[in-house]
């Protein structure tokens, strides 16, 4: 459930309000309204926290060898010391960066004269000061003898492609017998000796630094210590400095009287705790409740431990219901575990994911620790996909002629892979379908039934959060347009002969066929969510604003039908990671019997951990998806909320 908030509003003393807001934060009960601080103090701690953090990112670079540990260091570090420590970190990272630029820019010098020798601008200036000129110059070996007998040279060194030479006696002006194809070499800034030795220096010196970062990895926990205290601080001080004020608190002559105020939220079952402590602290307070139109206001979840379970999946998405929204944690539990038991579809991976989790609980108990909430949904879900796959008859993609027949007399033959291999008798199956093909068509049906059901609640919920305005009726339209339009889809996309649109054939309730029944509930759903679904006080306002919509509202019939259909991706999904098992148990399959049975063994291992995690991606993208999208959509929720986060030392 969504915690009730009350908006509280609160007025105090503008004389030692950094005390009061100290004992605020050690209450730790108000979620505090944004607010924009401004500062130099503000401002410096902001800056002193990104060198912090900084430096905790490099440290984190810096791999040590397996089996070494970080030696431990004095906890009681002052702050000051600590921000000292990320300097001279940052320090080391500069003075790295700064090594490797001067070792690229000398190699490429080094790299350019590598064919020349040593060579020193020394040297080429002493003979200019005796009056002999020098420049290198570099031709294709092909052209060198173009070269004018009016300019004199002195050959260096030759190869298939280039000829250096030196040519004697140019001093700027390039000598005129020199072909186009020669160039000028210009001298190295430094001998190339002493560019090769500068070269080896940065390189040691790369290499201490390195040796100082690994030492200081040690820092890490003091520094992440401070990153959290000073983010503490940062959030203090912009409420401080942000909040209003009738005066400046840091003026020197703040009048007696002055006041402050900042607003906030608080879960309705904490507001005699604050009103307790305001009465204590002579604050001023006032409280509501929220407005419908609050976009401000919080959410805090409460749930009891089972459904908490699916805290894992929406912090790692980020999905948090507005406060005006519905808590839907329950059913996406549900849901999520249908979906992910499913896409994956393989009782052999669920059994893999109930070891893990089982082992990482009793791992956890074992060391005395809180049990990971992460491994006790590994443990439902990996306990429901082992369920799903042994209703479907689903064991590592093995064939079910291969299976012990425990295994195939598990399985629910209107679902049942073996039914199509005659292992498992199944009643019902109409003269026109293969085993095979029923078996499919049963599964279209139960995603689409799992449609019905997840849509149909969110409806329902419309309903009864609407029961008091004529807006119930419009959802209750939805509703039975929703009911209609799952025999449509059961017809358009499963099997036209079961599920008939014309009346031969079709079932018949109270000498009324099916289709006509179905497409009857069509009509009059939207009838009435046409007419109800926006009523706000006036049935005729309600018509008037569906009118001016009426394109998106003619698609919504269209969106029902496509939601519906949507489902039909955890039975294609799982197809595909079943085809994937099946192929790779077909390409090891012969290894095994034969001296390279291990490279089948890696094979399958390889396969099948691919194909997990081919699934859990496609249960984040598919499984998710129906619950946040599709679900979430009939329920009208957007998932515009964010968590109450109470102004607290922790």
């Amino acid at each position: 459930m969504i915690v009730p908030m009350k908006k509280v509003f609160l007025v105090v003393l503008e004389k030692g309000l950094k005390d009061t807001l100290k004992k605020l934060r050690k209450l730790g009960l108000v979620h505090l309204e944004q607010v924009e601080g401004a500062g130099p103090k503000l401002d410096s701690l902001k800056n002193e926290l990104v060198q912090i953090q900084n430096a905790i990112s490099l440290l984190s670079e810096q791999k040590p060898p397996k089996g070494t540990k970080d030696v431990p260091v004095s906890t009681d570090l002052p702050m000051t010391r600590r921000l000292e420590i990320a300097n001279e970190i940052l320090a080391l990272s500069e003075k790295k960066k700064e090594c490797l630029a001067q070792i690229s820019a000398d190699s490429v010098e080094c790299e350019k004269f590598g064919k020349w020798g040593s060579v020193d601008p020394s040297d080429f200036e002493y003979l200019k000061e005796k009056g002999i000129m020098l420049s290198l110059y570099e031709i294709p070996t092909d052209r060198y003898s173009s070269i004018g007998e009016d300019v004199g040279t002195l050959l260096v060194n030759s190869d298939k492609n280039q000829t250096r030479f030196l040519v004697i006696g140019e001093d700027g002006e390039r000598s005129a017998g020199l072909p186009p194809e020669a160039y000028k070499i210009n001298l190295p800034t430094l001998s190339t000796d002493k560019l090769n030795e500068r070269v080896k220096e940065n390189k040691k010196a790369i290499k201490d630094i390195e040796d100082k970062l690994l030492a200081a990895r040690c820092y890490l926990p003091l520094l992440n210590d401070a990153a959290e205290s000073y983010s503490k601080d940062i959030e203090f001080e912009t409420v401080y400095s942000g909040m209003g004020k009738d005066a400046d608190p840091e003026a020197e002559n703040v009048p007696l009287g002055a006041l402050a105020w900042i607003s906030g939220y608080i879960p309705t079952d904490d507001l005699e705790a604050l009103k307790s402590e305001a009465k204590l602290q002579s604050w001023a307070l006032q409280w509501q409740d929220p407005a419908d139109d609050d976009e401000n206001v919080p959410t805090k979840l409460k749930n009891n431990k089972l459904v908490n379970l699916i805290y894992p999946v929406s912090d790692f998405l980020g999905t948090v219901p507005g406060y005006h929204e519905y808590d839907i944690s329950n059913w996406f539990l549900l849901f999520f575990t249908i979906f992910f038991a499913m896409i994956f579809g393989d009782a052999g991976y669920g059994a893999l994911l109930s070891v893990v989790a089982i082992f990482g609980i009793f791992s956890a108990v074992a060391k005395k620790k809180a049990v990971a909430p992460i491994m006790k949904l590994l443990l439902l879900i990996g306990v429901a996909t082992m369920v799903w796959g042994a209703v479907t008859c689903t064991w590592f993609g093995i064939d079910p002629t291969k299976l012990p027949p425990l295994l195939t007399s598990l399985s629910v033959p209107a679902l049942s892979n073996a039914v199509s291999k005659g292992l498992v008798k199944a009643a019902g199956i109409p003269s026109y379908l293969s085993g095979e093909q029923w078996v499919k068509e049963n599964l279209q049906i139960f995603c689409f039934s799992l449609a019905l059901i997840q849509l149909s609640i969110a409806h329902l919920k419309g309903i009864a959060r609407y029961h008091k305005s004529l807006k119930c009726v419009g959802e209750f339209g939805s509703l039975i347009m929703l009911w209609g339009m799952f025999y449509i889809v059961l017809s358009m996309v499963v099997d036209g002969v079961r599920f008939p649109l014309g009346a031969e054939g079709a079932f018949v309730i109270g000498g009324v066929p099916l289709p006509t029944i179905c497409i009857g509930l069509i009509g009059a759903g939207f009838f009435l969510s046409f007419c109800f679904s926006n009523y706000a006080g006036s049935v005729l306002k309600s018509i008037l604003e569906s009118c001016k919509n009426i394109v998106s509202v003619l698609l919504g019939v269209v969106n029902v039908f496509s939601d519906i259909v949507s489902y039909i991706r955890l039975w294609a999904v799982a197809l595909a990671g079943s085809a994937i098992s099946d192929t790779v148990n077909t390409m090891a399959g012969p290894m095994l019997g034969k001296a390279i049975f291990f490279l089948g063994i890696l094979l399958l291992v390889f396969g099948h951990g691919l194909n997990m995690v081919l699934n859990v991606l496609s249960v984040i993208v598919h499984g998710v998806r129906l619950n946040t999208l599709e679900f979430s959509t009939h329920l009208g929720m957007s998932w515009s909320g964010f968590k109450y986060k109470p102004f607290s030392e922790k």
